[in-house]
């Protein structure tokens, strides 16, 4: 059993591999990929190979082959039929936290069934959407708080709308692109620049991985309010200041990651259930408007360099995979 997978030669250069596939065991799946996704953010770090060596164990997928800076093969956002494995999965679509290739075999565990009335292209979007959840265990809003996302990204925009669903929340999206504005009208929350940003905010949570981002979100906060920090910034340095309020104002700044489920919730819910639950808020098709990028599998050789350094400006761009005799033969 053969597949084709896509693989980080070296910091700023992809190729399509073949790949061979493991015998399954009786516990296995084998999976065909129907489409997966870009997580532009991560995904872009490890492809500059701007991964710190001291974060290369903490930043590995779950399916990752190779090791940092390459080659490397690494992606988490993939959605796939089940051609081989226990008879309650067979020709189920499931979401899987793989890289993009064309087939795997993967334990049965490891994958999540797509919801009755789910598209597959907006299931590709789970690994986002999970982690804004773990996001809001971290810093849950309350009832009727003043919230402000700083970046606009696809995590930034998806943690806006669940954070607008807690009943009289007011929820401000910032960024300094002008063009996301009909994108948070679509997703039912209001929109600013940095500038013209409302202040007072009960909580503030980043996602630009810029400093310029964090320090705007603490000067957003009302008095005792909290940042919580999503973005990752790899090895690049982060200058903020903690002069002004900051200490008289007893401002927090705190990190989430989605890596292990957060301290409130992780004596009740395991990963698979938090996974399972970002399906289900997916039944949202305000979801739709963060899916604004296409290309094909084969294409990523040439796509990949050109969403790294913002040609492509997509929100979540996806890639499709061709049905036929060879995924046949890889899951066969």
């Amino acid at each position: 059993m053969r597949a084709r997978a896509f693989w980080l030669r070296e910091p700023g250069a992809g190729e399509i591999r073949d790949v061979a596939l493991p015998t399954p065991r009786p516990d296995d799946v084998v999976v065909r990929t129907l489409r997966s996704a870009v997580s532009r953010g991560t995904e872009s770090l490890v492809f500059a190979g701007r991964v710190p060596a001291s974060q290369h164990d903490a930043m590995r997928a779950p399916f990752q082959d190779g090791d940092f800076p390459g080659p490397v093969k690494y992606g988490y956002l993939n959605v796939g039929r089940v051609e081989g494995g226990p008879a309650d999965l067979l020709g189920r679509e499931v979401f899987c936290l793989h890289p993009h290739q064309t087939a795997y075999v993967v334990p049965a565990e490891a994958v999540v069934p797509l919801p009755d009335g789910i598209p597959v292209a907006r299931a590709v979007l789970a690994g986002i959407v999970e982690t804004a959840v773990n996001a809001l265990w971290d810093a849950p809003p309350l009832l009727g708080d003043r919230i402000a996302v700083v970046g606009a990204g696809v995590l930034g925009c998806s943690v806006a709308r669940l954070a607008s669903r807690v009943p009289g929340t007011a929820v401000t999206l910032v960024d300094v692109d002008a063009s996301r504005a009909p994108v948070a009208a679509a997703l039912g929350v209001d929109f600013a620049l940095p500038d013209d940003a409302p202040t007072g905010r009960d909580l503030v949570v980043h996602t630009s991985a810029t400093s310029a981002g964090l320090q705007r979100s603490l000067d957003l906060l009302a008095g005792e309010g909290t940042v919580l920090e999503l973005s990752w910034y790899g090895d690049e340095p982060t200058t903020v200041s903690l002069g002004g309020s900051f200490h008289s104002g007893r401002l927090a700044l705190r990190a989430s990651q989605v890596g292990r489920v957060a301290p409130a919730r992780r004596d009740s819910r395991t990963t698979s259930q938090r996974l399972a639950l970002a399906l289900d808020l997916l039944r949202d098709d305000a979801f739709d408007c963060l899916l604004t990028g296409e290309s094909s599998f084969e294409d990523l050789p040439e796509v990949m360099p050109r969403l790294v350094s913002r040609e492509l400006p997509a929100l979540c761009h996806s890639v499709t995979y061709p049905a036929g005799d060879e995924e046949v033969r890889c899951s066969a």
